[in-house]
């Protein structure tokens, strides 16, 4: 049986530059989860100067993910800049998410579970561990990790500017009886950056898993980094 989908609460917007520098237009996108939280998929729509009008632009969301070129012609910013951006272009007022949905492309094809062989240990005291890692690409700057540091309120435990360094810090939080733990981790020699989020859960419900972890991506995001991915690994 197919994952069920389930919406990102917002969507995520970017200015797209031109190669002198000056805005062009506009990426608003949208992040898929399955019903424990990973993500299944990207789909996203573009607004361009030269077209003026908005329509699917999910090949160019993807592309961003792996393009360097092309992400540093695009600026993550929240949907109020994006709207004041946008009324900058043409005048109007910019649509509201459910229409912005309407221009995405058809959503991939939700992929079958995995197979569970054997339900992995928890953590003693809690009903069920999960980890996941949010995985990010670009450069994070010292500005930006001296910003997540203050709001998450997370002693930074090594020198961004030393290459060798894997872990920049780690936070803690109870959330009822529920504890969750994330690492702000280097990947790939600092190609990316990752969150390394556990998740230890006492009852049956996981609603604070998402709110988590679409709050710690939007936080990042933020700071000029892109969300690339997030993955489940128990």
């Amino acid at each position: 049986m197919a994952t069920a989908l389930r919406f990102h609460t917002a969507l995520h917007y970017y200015v797209v530059h031109d190669g002198a520098g000056e805005p062009e237009g506009l990426l608003a996108e949208e992040f898929l989860f399955a019903v424990d939280h990973s993500c299944v998929g990207l789909v996203g729509g573009g607004w361009s100067r030269a077209e003026g009008r908005w329509s699917d632009a999910s090949a160019t969301s993807r592309r961003l993910r792996v393009d360097p070129a092309l992400r540093a012609r695009v600026t993550p910013v929240s949907r109020d800049r994006a709207a004041t951006l946008y009324r900058e272009f043409c005048g109007a007022t910019l649509p509201d998410e459910a229409t912005l949905r309407t221009c995405f492309g058809a959503p991939p094809a939700p992929p079958s579970p995995p197979l569970p062989l054997h339900r992995p240990e928890a953590t003693p005291g809690f009903r069920e561990t999960r980890t996941y890692r949010i995985l990010f690409a670009g450069t994070l700057t010292p500005g930006g990790l001296t910003a997540l540091g203050e709001a998450w309120q997370m002693p930074l435990t090594d020198d961004l500017a030393d290459p060798g360094v894997r872990v920049l810090g780690t936070v803690r939080r109870q959330v009822g009886r529920d504890a969750f733990r994330w690492e702000l981790r280097r990947i790939a020699a600092g190609a990316a950056w990752g969150l390394d989020v556990t998740c230890d859960l006492t009852g049956g419900r996981d609603e604070a898993v998402g709110v988590l972890l679409r709050g710690l991506t939007a936080q990042v995001r933020l700071q000029g980094l892109f969300p690339v991915t997030v993955d489940r690994f128990r």
